[in-house]
């Protein structure tokens, strides 16, 4: 009995073959939860302005078309004032996660450069990925509103540009050399704090090498019209520039190209090209004009000129306008800021070592022989005027002065007011005259004028009645009858006639007697007693008195 029982427990305790599929199916099961979780990538957190096309499960995460992640949650951020992202990254992605990891939507856009995304039309859109080449990891990302104009590890050189003016600048603009496209603007930012732009600028190979220590950058006009004694001239730039603006960069001509630039070099942005030409003159001298005339037509920016050679720049018109004025100054003068710039006046090469205490010095001795400053008109389409330097042989002697603590430099009267001023002494010179004296004698000669006039008037009346008498009439065909008379009484003596030819002979003769009459003559003249007495070699007898 007992080895029965023994054997019936036997039996119950083994196990029923029926169990094995649960405990393989619990094994595959645990297999799988492992393989899955050790598979698994990264989760990271993406923050963007909003959710559009974002949809949790079914939203990729693409880099190069190959799917690396899937979104597996939206919210709201804590604030409300944006959206938190998160996702699955897929295994082995983590060398993919670093600071310099950029993200942006991929949707359809119209811009600049044309139509992109439209393959996600159909698919839905979907959530870019460029790798970065940090070697810090980084699992929190904000989501870019464009996509980056550039990867971080493409050739070329990133550059900083600031700017005190409102610019138009956008990320995405062109960035142009000679009206080729040679980069774009990656980022644009305003600085509340010190009121500036700042762009940032990717230059791509192998158009880097254009950047240099030298180069200046100014917004590119689409169209530019320029209107100077040269005549019209307009300048457009390529379509891209005429929609969108954009910013280009030149090396002015007279200033060496200089050094390769270094990445993160800051620049700064000017408005026009001219205004960056200005900006190569950063060594100058600083004088007040104090203009007694009208400054209509002067503004900022206008020449200073030296016989047609521009030597400065006007700084501000007016300048410190409140300022006291000078004691010496009887009216009160309109007060204008000019540069006197040494570097226009030879190569930028040596600017370095331009001495401006000389220069200053030079000036002032200038000053002493004549140099005087005026306001002329450059155009007179558009009555800019400028501002011109010259000798003045006339000019009163210099005086030393100042105005707000600037050197004045001695003006004179120019253009309208010089022929003004002119026209005064004039008239000055006029009232000086005695006008009375001077019109009475008009009077006398006027008076003499008609006397004369009157008696010119009776003669020609008289030698009108003259010529209107028929006896006069009668005297003309006499003096006609006469003339034809005399006419054929000399077209007898022609030379072929008889009475020409005895005329010539009898004319002959007269000139022979002439010619045997001179010894006569001759004789007669020196001895008068020759008709009485026989001429002898001798001298005349001298009679003797009488006797007594």
């Amino acid at each position: 009995m007992p080895e029965a029982h023994r054997a019936e427990r036997h039996r119950q305790s083994r196990l029923s073959p029926i169990w094995i599929v649960p405990l393989v199916a619990v094994i595959i099961g645990l297999w799988l939860v492992y393989d899955n979780y050790a598979k698994r990538g990264p989760e990271i957190t993406l923050e963007m302005p909003n959710a559009e096309g974002i949809e949790a499960g079914k939203t990729l995460i693409k880099t190069r078309n190959v799917e690396v992640g899937r979104v597996t949650g939206v919210r709201l951020s804590d604030d409300l004032t944006h959206t938190v992202v998160t996702a699955r990254m897929a295994e082995d992605t983590d060398r993919l996660l670093n600071e310099g990891t950029r993200f942006w939507v991929v949707k359809p856009r119209i811009g600049r450069e044309g139509i992109s995304g439209l393959g996600t039309v159909l698919s839905g859109a979907y959530i870019q990925l460029q790798p970065g080449n940090n070697e810090l990891p980084q699992y929190h990302f904000e989501v870019l509103e464009q996509p980056p104009v550039a990867p971080p590890n493409a050739e070329g050189i990133r550059i900083n540009l600031v700017s005190e003016m409102g610019s138009s600048l956008n990320v995405g603009d062109p960035v142009t050399y000679q009206g080729f496209t040679v980069g774009r603007v990656e980022n644009t930012e305003f600085d509340p704090n010190k009121r500036e732009m700042r762009h940032r600028l990717f230059i791509e190979a192998p158009y880097d090498v254009l950047v240099t220590e030298s180069t200046r950058f100014w917004t590119a006009a689409a169209i530019s019209l320029n209107l100077d004694s040269e005549g019209f001239r307009a300048n457009v730039e390529s379509l891209e520039t005429l929609v969108g603006g954009g910013v280009t960069f030149g090396v002015p001509s007279d200033i060496p190209m200089g050094p390769v630039a270094s990445p993160d070099t800051t620049y700064r942005l000017y408005s026009d090209e001219e205004s960056a030409l200005q900006g190569t003159f950063n060594r100058y001298l600083e004088y007040v004009l104090l203009i007694d005339d009208t400054v209509r037509g002067l503004s900022r920016g206008s020449p200073v000129e030296y016989r047609g050679v521009r030597v400065g720049t006007v700084v501000s018109v007016p300048w410190h306008f409140s300022a006291p004025q000078p004691d010496t100054r009887q009216r009160f003068a309109i007060p204008v800021l000019v540069r006197i710039e040494p570097q226009r006046l030879g190569s930028n090469d040596d600017a370095p070592d331009i001495d401006l205490d000389a220069w200053r010095e030079r000036i002032s001795r200038m000053f002493d022989h004549g140099l005087r400053a005026s306001l002329k008109t450059g155009n007179l389409l558009t009555g800019a005027m400028f501002v011109d330097l010259n000798f003045q042989e006339d000019a009163d002697e210099y005086q030393r002065e100042t105005f707000d603590g600037v050197t004045v430099f001695p003006t004179t009267a120019g253009g309208f007011a010089q022929i003004e001023q002119q026209v005064s002494n004039l008239l000055e010179k006029l009232n000086k005259l005695e006008i009375e004296p001077i019109l009475t004698g008009l009077d006398q000669n006027l008076q003499s004028s008609q006397s004369v006039l009157a008696e010119v008037r009776n003669t020609a009346e008289s030698l009108q009645a003259l010529l209107d008498d028929p006896k006069t009439g009668d005297l003309l065909e006499n003096i006609n009858a006469s003339l034809r008379e005399l006419r054929q009484t000399l077209q007898g003596l022609s030379p072929e006639s008889d009475a020409y030819r005895e005329l010539t002979e009898t004319l002959e003769s007269l000139d022979q007697l002439i010619r045997d009459l001179q010894p006569i003559a001759r004789t007669l003249s020196e001895q008068p007693s020759a008709l009485i007495f026989d001429r002898s070699g001798g001298t005349d007898p001298v009679p003797r008195a009488p006797s007594r």
